[in-house]
């Protein structure tokens, strides 16, 4: 079997895992409180954790954050209309208010295409960290 071949089979089986699980819990996986809407917003504020850590030149939870200069100052709650409806997102906010995140920009309350990278970066077998690092680059 080619290696193309192989990544395919793998991303069948993740994304089968995926909706069986769904539906073994109930839950449906379109609209409010969806399989893809959850997956969206865990990867979105992935992301923006990633963005923040990378902004304060450290990560949540570490002792360099400590004492210092600006810090993490909790989160706000913002709602984006994506490909598969709306998803409450929480953005870390920064004291001194100049954390400016790429992946869902201030003030922007639409996203196109984030989804079909989201669900495609999963069912490749990557992580959330390793998707969040992915958008962080793009």
């Amino acid at each position: 079997m080619s290696e193309a071949s192989s990544v395919s089979v793998v991303d069948q089986e993740l994304a089968q895992q995926l909706v069986d699980r769904a539906k073994a819990e109930g839950v449906k996986l379109t609209g409010p409180g969806g399989l893809l809407g959850d997956l969206t917003k865990r990867v979105l504020e992935a992301g923006l954790e990633g963005e923040m850590d990378g902004h304060l030149g450290y990560a949540k939870h570490t002792v360099e954050g400590r004492d210092g200069g600006n810090s993490r100052n909790g989160t706000r709650t913002k709602t984006v209309i994506t490909d598969v409806g709306p998803v409450d997102i929480d953005v870390p906010r920064d004291r001194d208010g100049t954390f400016d995140p790429t992946i869902v920009r201030k003030h922007q309350r639409r996203l196109g295409g984030v989804d079909d990278m989201v669900l495609s970066l999963s069912a490749k077998g990557l992580t959330t960290g390793e998707i969040s690092a992915h958008l962080a680059e793009v």
